[in-house]
């Protein structure tokens, strides 16, 4: 036994501070403003306490608000995202599309979305060049994007079908995947569409149809009134980075790394510019937090609170265990680790729930809850509902608990 290294990793570990469990479940229900008495004035307070919302269900961008801010409604939302433009939405960690505050867009581009637009532009003309109708790939690409904004600029908002409808010559089909067991068509100008929001150029606005509806109009960029990109890389992996911390920590370098997507290389020069602090988690991790944030939380009232599918604070952590028992976490995330639709009590999730055709909110608890809970877990059953009103919705990434719920 190697008694010097032994001794070493115990003095490191008395060295630095040490988090519970207890704590960063009081944490979580503060800071993500899950616990009731905690709730925000806006939806802009809302989103913040959670970085950003992941969108890529849409119906989880309200029902998140709706989870944190007192009074929601689904117009409150709606005027947040399309009137005041105050949130945007677009692709950045992890390749997702998300929702964020106007301030945390650059960043989150800089880091995240512009290493991704530069991997689809080179892809894209590489679909180009194996489609035979057209001959320099290039040309093509810049004559497209400057066709497609230009009418976007006299004509915004539209939607995908709108301006194939009006600009016919884009629409014809490209080659993707050729030569392979993947190879497919698709219409050039939707998947330029794609290209140009990872580049920041155009923006996904209001949907056609209801606030569950996905098929948004794009618009271009400056007329929707997003926030300059222009910001360093290393500088927007730093404000990440602060923010998540600030949010999300402690954090261990895997959960940071599974929020981001980000490799370590990208991970470890943010932690030092932000000056990130070490700490100790009860099952022994290295995590991290801010300098100097350290402080308990108050003890805090029991309560209860139903979170959407990919729900940040379901899906913020890489580690899970000190909020999420293994046997929950069998019924509420997928096989990729996507949350579904999630019952919360003290930090802790308890269990799942689905919206039925009739509107009924139909729960599985997993965890045994006292009388008091329950209480509490009726009233955000009923306050969700009323926020939900006539919509009905479905989950994109259902869980394994959804089936039997809807049954």
């Amino acid at each position: 036994m190697d008694r010097g290294g032994s001794l070493r990793t115990i003095f490191q570990r008395v060295a630095i501070p040490r988090f519970t469990d207890e704590q960063r479940r009081a944490r979580l229900a503060r800071r993500h403003l899950l616990h009731p008495g905690m709730r925000a004035d806006s939806v802009e307070q809302a989103v913040e306490a959670v970085v950003a919302l992941h969108a890529t269900d849409p119906t989880s961008v309200f029902l998140s608000a709706a989870a944190r801010v007192d009074k929601a409604s689904v117009g409150l939302v709606e005027r947040a995202l399309y009137e005041d433009r105050t949130l945007i939405r677009h692709h950045a960690m992890r390749r997702t599309l998300w929702v964020m505050p106007k301030d945390v867009v650059p960043a989150a581009h800089s880091s995240s979305t512009l290493p991704i637009a530069e991997r689809e532009w080179r892809r894209f003309i590489a679909w180009l060049e194996d489609t035979e109708h057209i001959e320099s790939a290039t040309d093509w690409a810049e004559q497209a994007t400057k066709v497609l904004l230009e009418f976007l600029e006299a004509n915004g908002p539209a939607t995908t079908r709108q301006i194939g409808e009006a600009l016919p010559d884009l629409r014809a089909h490209i080659t993707i995947a050729a030569g392979t067991r993947q190879e497919t068509t698709a219409p050039g100008h939707s998947r330029l569409l794609l290209l140009l929001g990872f580049m920041g150029k155009i923006v996904r606005t209001r949907p056609s149809g209801s606030w569950v509806a996905s098929n948004f109009a794009w618009e271009t960029a400056d007329k929707w009134g997003m926030p300059e990109l222009e910001m360093g890389t290393e500088e927007g992996a730093a404000v990440i980075v602060h923010s998540l911390l600030q949010r999300f920590g402690p954090c261990t370098t895997e959960d940071m790394r599974w929020w981001t997507g980000w490799t370590l290389g990208n991970l470890r020069p943010a932690l030092e510019k932000v000056g990130a602090q070490p700490i100790a988690t009860d099952d022994d991790r290295e995590a991290f937090v801010l300098p100097g944030d350290l402080a308990e939380e108050p003890d805090m009232s029991p309560w209860v609170a139903l979170a959407p599918g990919l729900d940040p604070s379901a899906m913020g952590w890489k580690n899970r265990d000190w909020y999420l028992a293994n046997h929950v976490a069998n019924r509420v995330f997928d096989r990729n680790g996507n949350a579904g639709p999630t019952v919360w009590a003290d930090g802790h999730i308890v269990g799942g729930w689905a919206q039925r055709s009739d509107g009924f909110i139909a729960v599985e608890l997993l965890e045994d809850l006292d009388s008091e809970r329950r209480a509490l877990l009726d009233v955000e059953i009923e306050r969700t509902r009323e926020f939900v009103g006539d919509t009905r919705f479905r989950v994109r990434f259902p869980s394994p608990n959804q089936k039997e719920l809807l049954a």
